[in-house]
């Protein structure tokens, strides 16, 4: 990334990157589980991503390390960059999970899980790429308040998931599943707290 763009324009082309970064790593575990075959070749490409993710996360400290003025406050754009690598790690864990724990197959709600945290990295992606300009404040809300929608709909899949696991006999599969489940709603969540954390810049900044 040459020295010579402009700031603002680095900064948010990280933003960028890291948030279509974070999309990507969702839309391989997504795939992986409804594609369940060669599972610890996918759980790796999707570490490959998350590695990638940390990359883009280094880049961005090191700039604000390197700048004096800055598009927005320091503490928002570590806010921004840190909350975008939390999905992307928990993202991540998820994939590794299916591999430490010997998965055979998938359970539908891991793929529903899956399936919201694919939507909300989408979610996720267009508002990081709207915050360049901040002039379409309502368009950002829309999608904002549908990361939240979405966490909600994750939360019902989430409990009705471990209400039906506490019923399973076996002590070992019910550890097992339970770290995956909270894995991926865990992941779920941190697109919730990316959205907070924009909304609070928007509204800052407006």
């Amino acid at each position: 990334m040459s020295i010579l763009q402009p700031r603002e324009d680095r900064f948010y082309m990280l933003f960028e990157e890291a948030a279509a970064n974070v999309r990507r790593g969702a839309e391989l575990l997504l795939a992986m589980l409804n594609e369940y075959t060669d599972v610890p070749e996918k759980a790796k490409a999707i570490k490959d991503v998350e590695h990638a993710g940390d990359e883009l996360t280094h880049q961005t400290y090191d700039l604000i390390n390197r700048i004096f003025v800055t598009p927005l406050d320091r503490e928002d754009i570590t806010a921004i960059s840190s909350a975008l690598d939390d999905v992307l790690d928990l993202v991540e864990a998820s994939a590794d999970d299916f591999v430490i724990c010997d998965i055979d197959a998938p359970s539908r709600p891991a793929i529903e899980l899956a399936e919201v945290i694919v939507n909300a990295t989408i979610q996720v992606e267009e508002a990081v790429t709207l915050l360049r300009t901040r002039k379409d404040r309502t368009v950002i809300r829309a999608r904002l308040t549908e990361i939240n929608r979405l966490e909600n709909e994750g939360d019902v899949i989430y409990r009705n998931a471990m209400q039906a696991l506490f019923r399973q006999p076996d002590p070992i599969v019910l550890i097992k599943w339970k770290k995956i489940y909270d894995h991926l709603e865990r992941a779920i969540d941190s697109c919730e707290d990316v959205a907070d954390t924009l909304h609070t810049v928007v509204l800052k900044y407006a």
